[in-house]
């Protein structure tokens, strides 16, 4: 039984020691032969730094290791080439002169390993040294591989003044690559986001990105195929199709795959326990202050229609949620239209912990007291075991009652008309429950429809003082004849709950069972 690599980011380590590789060699070879410029945007823990020491064992001629792996009779191994590598995933780059120090040192490094010496003392003249000399020294062209180009950037992304001296002192070293070429055989660039090319690669527009491109939509993640061929020593007694619900679903064109990291820490767990294991590796706190910051509706996140500029690259002085979502992971592509010359996307959560874990966060910040929002959870979930509409409303009185007037004072969240929707649908969500805001009829859109143990709840909110006509909450429900769309369900509950910005709580609380 080999082991699981988790956390292993160096291919050599996983061919020599038993581990199980899932081979990504064929993707690697179709970039080699088709093209030299390369960008790949992938979120956290996706395995980028793994294939960028793929790429680096293929160009050094490693052949031993790639045995038994699709490129090993496919490649001319007699060819090797000098590799450049650079990478900033150790460590956290807090100020320019730090990065210029970063980036030297691995300059020197690169120098050191290939017998060159300096003349030159800036980062960008001495990037350039470096590949004309072992151009000229070996008579090959080099192989530049990057290695989460973007990271000084994001590190300080809190910091837009910090984020641009970063953006600037990673500009003065990409920038050099395009005189480079007559001098380069490949260049491979990875981050988590995406920058547009005119504030970090100045030039360099033969870079082609592979991000949404679907030829390539599985070169980072594991495939369903991958999952049950390679690990199905570790899956014995396992429910696939929960697996699948809680750890699938990015998607990136492409067919849809797991997030490597995240199957392998579930997989290794004695009790095989369906945890939040990726997302709790990082922590969305600048993501979170830009909801809360342009009030974000949260019900809407798994209801964006994106355009390409959107999903694409975006710079440090104007970023927008939405991008953040996608290219954070927590946002993945389940459906593409053409609309005109527009090419629309329709953004999703990729899978049930990403859903569930992302809306609890984002519920803290709704809510202001963790303690009570476990208990809260606690309640509403045994309330709908019980198939107790009423007991809601209690729970959810007690909840903004108990939220200090202060809170509201410092925090303008509040006062947006979708604050006490988005607690509500969080709250749900965060569960893990099937949630569908926005849900559409041909009566109009159901403000929130929650389906639990073959049960259908229809939700109606109001804010009081945002509304002028005298129907209620409910009345509007009836009268829209919303429950036409569940017609084959038993059990279906209509619920309107009305609110009070000046009170700041449910000001009336009305359901019906259909």
């Amino acid at each position: 039984m080999k082991k699981l690599p988790i956390g292993i980011q160096t291919f050599s380590k996983i061919r020599s020691g038993d581990f199980i590789y899932v081979d990504k060699t064929d993707i690697a070879l179709k970039l080699i032969q088709n093209g030299e410029y390369y960008f790949l945007s992938r979120p956290r823990r996706f395995g980028k730094s793994l294939f960028i020491d793929t790429l680096k064992n293929i160009f050094k001629g490693n052949k031993a290791l790639f045995k038994g792996l699709y490129i090993y009779d496919k490649y001319d191994w007699e060819q090797s080439y000098p590799v450049i590598n650079i990478s900033f995933t150790g460590g956290v780059i807090q100020d320019r002169p730090s990065l210029d120090e970063k980036i030297n040192n691995q300059l020197w490094l690169a120098a050191d390993e290939f017998g060159i010496e300096f003349q030159f003392s800036n980062i960008s003249d001495k990037f350039y040294e470096l590949v004309l000399k072992i151009y000229k020294k070996f008579n090959k062209k080099a192989v530049i591989l990057i290695d989460e180009y973007d990271k000084p950037i994001l590190d300080n992304i809190t910091d837009t003044e910090v984020a641009v001296e970063m953006r600037e002192g990673l500009k003065n070293l990409y920038s050099v690559i395009k005189d480079c070429d007559e001098y380069l055989k490949f260049v491979f660039l990875t981050g988590v986001s995406k920058f547009s090319k005119v504030s970090i690669f100045s030039g360099l527009n033969n870079l082609q990105d592979i991000t949404t491109d679907e030829r390539y939509g599985v070169i980072c993640g594991y495939t369903q195929d991958d999952l049950e061929r390679e690990f199905h020593e570790y899956l014995a007694d396992c429910d696939l199709d929960e697996i699948k619900k809680w750890y699938n679903g990015y998607a990136w064109l492409g067919e849809r795959v797991y997030n490597p990291f995240d199957i392998l820490l579930f997989l290794d767990s004695p009790s095989k326990m369906f945890k939040n294991y990726w997302f709790e590796t990082g922590t969305p706190s600048f993501l979170i202050k830009l909801l809360r910051n342009n009030r974000y509706f949260i019900p809407e996140i798994e209801q964006i229609e994106a355009g390409e500029e959107l999903i694409g690259s975006f710079d440090i002085e104007n970023i927008k949620a939405e991008t953040l979502l996608f290219q954070a992971g927590y946002l993945t592509i389940r459906e593409t239209m053409q609309l005109g010359a527009e090419i629309i996307h329709t953004l999703k959560y990729p899978n049930l912990e990403v859903k569930k874990a992302l809306t609890d966060y984002i519920l803290t910040e709704l809510v202001y007291d963790i303690a009570k929002k476990n208990k809260n959870k606690i309640s509403i979930y045994r309330a709908l075991q019980k198939g107790e509409p009423d007991n809601f409303k209690d729970i959810f009185i007690a909840l903004f009652a108990s939220i200090p007037h202060d809170w509201y004072r410092k925090n303008s969240i509040a006062n947006y008309e979708g604050y006490y929707a988005s607690i509500f649908y969080s709250y749900f969500a965060s569960l893990g429950l099937d949630v569908i805001p926005e849900d559409t009829t041909n009566h109009g859109k159901i403000d929130m429809t929650l389906k639990f143990e073959g049960v259908i709840y229809i939700f109606e909110f109001k804010v009081t003082e945002l509304v002028k006509d005298n129907n209620s909450a409910l009345q509007q429900i009836k009268d829209r004849k919303y429950y036409q769309k569940y017609s084959d369900v038993k059990d279906i509950y209509q619920i309107g709950i009305e609110f009070s910005k000046e009170e700041r709580n449910i000001t009336a609380y009305e359901w019906e069972k259909v």
